[in-house]
C-alpha cells in the first residue's frame, strides 16, 4: 500500500514562489488523490506488492493498465518534484562538478535555464519538464501528462510540474511567471548533484 511521502520542506518554505495555500491543494489534494487512486487500481493484483518504478515500467504503453500507469507515474513525478524544490533561503547556485556538466551539455548556465525554461513553456496542455541524464550526457525534455523520464529509459535529475493546479492559485494563468520564479529561487541543485 502506498502512502503520501512526506513534503522534504515545511508548507512555508516556498513562500513567496509557491504559497502554502497552493501546497495544501497540489500536495494535500491533488497528489493524494494520485496515491489513493492508485492503491485502489492495484489492489488484489501482481502490482499490489511493487514498486513505483516497477509498476511504471511494467504498464507503460499498456492500454487496459493506462490507469494504473497514469496514477503511478503521477505519484512518482509529484514525489520527484517535491524533491527538486528547495526552501527559497537555501543555495541558490550549482555545485562545482554538476556546473560543469551543466556547461558541457548545454554551454552555460544561462543556456541551460534558456532550454528549460522554454521546454516547460512549450508543453501543451499539462505535463512536465525534466533535467535527466542520458547516459554521459544531460538534456532536458518534457513530458504530457503523467509520462516521464522512466518509462523512457532516461534518469531525472530535477522535474517541473506544468500543469495548472501546480501554479494556479498564485500565478493564475501566469505559467511563464511559476516557472521563472522555480528556475530562478527553488530548483534544488543537490538532488541534481546527488542523481549525476
Amino acid at each position: 500500500m502506498f502512502t503520501l511521502s512526506p513534503l522534504p520542506f515545511k508548507p512555508t518554505a516556498l513562500e513567496p514562489h509557491i504559497s502554502a495555500e497552493t501546497l495544501e491543494f497540489h500536495y494535500g489534494k491533488h497528489h493524494q488523490a494520485y496515491v489513493d487512486n492508485l492503491n485502489k487500481l492495484v489492489a488484489g493484483t501482481d502490482l499490489e506488492t511493487a514498486t513505483l518504478e516497477e509498476i511504471i515500467m511494467k504498464t507503460v504503453g499498456s492500454l487496459d493498465k493506462a490507469p494504473i500507469f497514469n496514477n503511478a507515474a503521477q505519484v512518482y513525478n509529484h514525489d520527484f518534484f517535491w524533491k527538486s524544490l528547495r526552501p527559497a533561503d537555501a543555495s541558490l547556485e550549482p555545485a562545482a562538478d554538476l556546473l560543469s556538466a551543466i556547461n558541457a551539455s548545454f554551454g552555460s548556465l544561462d543556456s541551460f535555464y534558456n532550454e528549460f525554461r522554454t521546454a516547460a513553456l512549450g508543453q501543451f496542455g499539462s505535463g512536465w519538464a525534466w533535467l535527466v541524464k542520458d547516459g554521459a550526457s544531460l538534456k532536458i525534455i518534457k513530458t504530457a501528462n503523467a509520462d516521464n523520464p522512466l518509462a523512457k529509459g532516461l534518469k531525472p535529475l530535477l522535474a517541473i510540474d506544468v500543469w495548472e493546479h501546480a501554479y494556479y492559485l498564485d500565478y493564475q494563468n501566469r505559467r511563464a511567471d511559476f516557472v521563472e520564479a522555480v528556475l530562478k529561487n527553488l530548483l534544488n541543485w543537490d538532488l541534481a548533484k546527488a542523481n549525476l
